[in-house]
């Protein structure tokens, strides 16, 4: 499968840069090599009319977000919302890493964005992400006035491991757990633990993410829970009835094929799906902007989808 050529300088600079595999360090050395790789490879951030941090009340003490509010608006305007878990196979990762993709998505969605900083592992395993995530989410339920957000224009999302747990929050919301969600962002979602698919055993060194380091992750975060549908939605016995989606996957990815699956069960299932399938991409891609044209590509692919979901028919002043 062919490569895009902007990726393929990036995987040069990498392979130049001698940057080991994330399997090899700690997770603390991890988390510094994975912040120093996307505050090479990301856009700068653009403006936004408000960028503000606080907490919200977890099971197990406060939980950090970012609220965004994009240009153009004011701050007494009430709006749809993204609630935005970041990626980094549950253990790398923070609101700033994901900063620029949620001012990203804020303007260009103009959707209040929510990101939301929960706990990882391997300090804190499944299913802490899960539950600090599901809090979050209700919390701008339960405040959505005082946080200026339209409570039935709800939508989840994330990459990666954040695309993961926007799956299992719109499980939640079919099953009662959360009010209704209008919509679910899954970028290259990690579906399926057990690691069956043919992408997510075959894929080996040259790329960011490989499937030796996707099983890291994994043996860090789910601890022998698997095959539980809240670490693996693709595993739910059902995905019907869960909010209308959006799916992006890369052909150079672990988790290729589980997306792709995950993409197709919810067509089959009777749920609205788009699939956003880039044959010539990288796990990672919507993060590495500033050398990558093709991630402000997507994310402006995903945007209007979403605005075209949260936002009534017609034009968008």
């Amino acid at each position: 499968m062919a490569i895009d050529p902007d990726t393929l300088a990036v995987l040069d600079l990498i392979r130049l840069a001698g940057r080991p595999p994330f399997e090899t360090l700690t997770p603390d050395e991890a988390r510094q090599a994975y912040m120093a790789s996307r505050n090479v490879l990301q856009t700068p951030p653009e403006d936004v009319a408000e960028s503000r941090d606080g907490t919200v009340p977890g099971p197990l003490g406060p939980i950090g977000i970012r609220l965004y509010r994009p240009m153009g608006t004011a701050a007494s305007d009430v709006l749809p919302a993204l609630v935005y878990y970041h990626g980094g196979g549950w253990m790398l990762g923070d609101l700033d890493s994901h900063d620029v993709i949620c001012r990203r998505f804020a303007n260009a969605t103009r959707c209040r964005v929510v990101s939301v900083d929960y706990r990882m592992a391997p300090e804190h395993v499944f299913p802490a992400a899960v539950d600090d995530c599901l809090a979050a989410t209700k919390y701008v339920f339960d405040n959505a006035a005082a946080l200026g957000v339209d409570a039935g224009k709800v939508a989840v999302g994330g990459d990666s491991a954040g695309g993961n747990l926007a799956a299992v929050m719109a499980l939640m919301a079919r099953d009662g757990t959360l009010p209704p969600l209008a919509f679910q962002l899954l970028i290259y979602p990690a579906t399926d633990m057990m690691m069956t698919t043919v992408s997510s055993t075959t894929v080996g060194p040259g790329v960011p993410l490989t499937s030796a380091t996707m099983k890291w992750f994994i043996d860090y975060y789910a601890k022998g829970h698997e095959t539980d549908w809240r670490v693996s939605p693709g595993r739910a016995a059902s995905l019907a009835g869960t909010a209308s989606a959006l799916v992006l996957t890369c052909a150079h990815d672990p988790l290729r094929d589980e997306g792709i699956d995950y993409a197709r069960r919810l067509e089959r299932e009777g749920v609205r799906v788009v699939h956003l399938h880039y044959s010539d991409q990288i796990h990672g891609f919507l993060g590495m902007g500033r050398l990558i044209r093709a991630a402000d590509q997507a994310i402006d692919v995903m945007a209007r989808v979403l605005q075209q979901t949260l936002w009534p028919p017609g034009p968008v002043s």
